[in-house]
């Protein structure tokens, strides 16, 4: 997880196309695999018994909301002009990042909970959400980082053009003074550690974790700032549902019979395929009220993954900490009691 957040990155920072220019082949196969390819692995999880046991005594967040969530965005998108939408995917937006910041921390606590470092303490746990939430604000008040270009309400004028530019400096700098007190609380709680209790990998995990959104406040290229954001949490995910699909563990995978390359194989379809549609529907934001339709499915299917995301992986659920300790049990163990208290909700 260390290497692939690193790597990614970087790599976003490297390959960012100059001012203007399209992104290059390999920085947009980065971004696809990332970001759709990611979202439509979720999909696959619907193949694990014990997700479909959770998904029936969970018929809200696993059914009617993700539903209502695609019917509304789709209904929305096609029914108001791109212009007007603009503003509604900065809420949108903050919703994604916070999601980033939350998978974040149950990165860090699988970290803890394999190094049998015990669980996350307060003093740890509130650092992570306060990088994440400041990166946030960094990234939503430069909203050209995201790709918007918002237009302001008619008539208004230079005048208050200039204001709003003027509030969104001062949000990025109130965002950069918080990431900085909020990083360094963070290094001081690892130090005060039992030295038992922090290992070399879990340190360098919650250090990746902690320091994510770094590239929020160095970057004024949206490849570099947010890109690598991207890429770097779908590739996490994408590396735990890759090591449930690749388990042996029994109640992993597909009805018995299916062979670790046969269930890799079937994650690898539902990724790319689905992520393929997923693809072309999130650039049709243009094309017409068909467009927008599907533009807006698009984005209802992106928050319905962080609403199914945010149960399956919730450690406090019965049913959710048995899949995980099912899936991954030498991440998860189910002697380690400090694995209940595991907040992993993604």
């Amino acid at each position: 997880m260390v290497v692939l957040t690193a790597a990614a990155l970087s790599s976003a920072v490297l390959l960012a196309p100059p001012g203007g220019a399209l992104p290059s082949r390999a920085l947009s196969w980065l971004l696809f695999t990332a970001s759709s390819a990611h979202v439509a692995s979720t999909g696959w999880l619907f193949t694990v018994p014990a997700v479909r046991t959770y998904a029936r005594a969970h018929r809200v967040r696993c059914l009617w909301l993700p539903a209502g969530l695609v019917a509304a965005a789709a209904t929305t998108a096609a029914a108001i002009s791109p212009a007007a939408f603009g503003w509604l995917l900065l809420p949108y937006f903050g919703w994604q990042l916070h999601h980033f910041s939350k998978q974040n921390v149950g990165m860090a606590s699988l970290a803890a909970a394999a190094g049998r470092a015990g669980a996350l303490q307060r003093g740890e746990l509130w650092p992570l959400l306060l990088t994440g939430w400041s990166g946030a604000a960094a990234l939503l008040s430069r909203p050209g980082l995201l790709g918007l270009r918002l237009e302001g309400p008619a008539g208004r004028g230079l005048a208050a053009h200039s204001a709003l530019a003027c509030a969104g400096h001062a949000v990025f700098l109130a965002a950069a003074a918080m990431f900085a007190v909020s990083a360094a609380a963070g290094v001081i709680a690892l130090a005060r550690r039992p030295a038992f209790r922090r290992s070399r990998e879990f340190c360098l995990a919650y250090l990746a974790c902690l320091l994510f959104f770094v590239p929020a406040f160095m970057f004024g290229s949206p490849d570099a700032a947010a890109g690598g954001l991207t890429i770097a949490h779908g590739l996490q995910y994408l590396l735990l549902v890759g090591i449930i699909a690749g388990g042996a563990a029994p109640g992993t995978g597909p009805p018995a019979g299916f062979s670790r390359v046969i269930r890799l194989a079937a994650l690898a379809n539902v990724a790319f395929i689905g992520g393929a549609v997923l693809s072309v529907a999130s650039h049709l934001h243009d094309a017409g009220p068909a467009g927008g339709l599907a533009f807006g499915a698009y984005l209802g299917v992106v928050m319905a993954h962080f609403v199914l995301d945010a149960g399956l992986w919730r450690m406090r659920d019965p049913l959710a900490r048995a899949f995980m300790v099912t899936s991954v049990p030498f991440l998860v163990p189910a002697t380690d009691r400090s694995a209940t208290d595991i907040r992993c909700a993604a």
